[in-house]
């Protein structure tokens, strides 16, 4: 009997679980909805990646796309003239910590003369953070860098996941939502995020060209950072919302 009663005891609450889910589901816009499933799916992707990596399963599709980037005449050799290799020097540059501090700062400051100091706070705050969780994340995987090819760039840590890569998505997309957050031309929203889109690849996508990543490497660490971002922008619109950072005319909401 006791038995009975504790089954029906358990259905009821977890009947009672699921609608208050679905309720509480139901009260977000689809932006939210949208963010809070993309934030899952890259937790589930970066989880997955990471054991593949560790069990050595992407060995074959790492080779495979950082010796198509050589010359296989010449594995010290880029593929390209000598220009591109500068440029892909210069691309990396955006994603390097002196780079990414200067930009916060200047966002930082551009916010702050714009009346809008709470948000340029979530800002630095949301900068350190994914530079810790980056350090944290190398720490505990410590991936060896590609021996493969020579590397054109100066390392000093371990490998996966990038760290150029993730804090080039975390920084940018970050900044890019926030910004975009607080304009109110969708025309202006949308160019925004497309910049802060195409520079993180960028970023990503030479860290393999110069050979001082593994291609999965670079797509954990886009993958990481743009969860942190997505995390981010969830906060600061939840601050908003509750009129603890500031609208798009500068305001906090009441």
């Amino acid at each position: 009997m006791k038995t009975t009663q504790t089954k029906n005891m358990s259905s009821k609450l977890g009947l009672h679980g699921i609608a208050g889910l679905l309720q509480w589901l139901g009260a977000r816009e689809l932006s939210v909805l949208a963010v809070l499933f993309a934030l899952m799916g890259s937790l589930w992707f970066f989880l997955e990646l990471a054991e593949e990596v560790m069990e050595g399963d992407t060995a074959d599709f790492d080779r495979l796309i950082l010796l198509s980037m050589r010359n296989p005449l010449d594995l010290s050799d880029p593929i390209g003239p000598r220009w591109l290799e500068e440029i892909g020097r210069d691309f990396t540059a955006l994603g390097g910590n002196a780079i990414l501090t200067l930009l916060t700062l200047a966002v930082v400051g551009f916010l702050m003369l714009d009346g809008k100091r709470r948000l340029a706070l979530v800002l630095v705050i949301a900068t350190l953070g994914a530079l810790s969780v980056s350090s944290l994340l190398k720490y505990s995987i410590d991936r060896d860098r590609p021996t493969l090819v020579p590397h054109g760039s100066v390392v000093y840590t371990a490998s996966f996941p990038s760290g150029h890569s993730m804090l080039a998505a975390s920084t940018y997309l970050t900044m890019g939502a926030l910004l975009a957050r607080v304009q109110r031309r969708k025309r202006i929203k949308a160019y925004i995020l497309l910049v802060a889109i195409t520079t993180t690849l960028l970023v990503g996508i030479s860290r393999v060209y110069l050979g001082v990543h593994w291609p999965t490497d670079v797509i954990a660490g886009w993958t990481a950072g743009t969860g942190w971002a997505l995390i981010c922008w969830l906060i600061a619109r939840w601050l908003q919302a509750h009129g603890a950072v500031e609208n798009d005319k500068g305001e906090l909401s009441k």
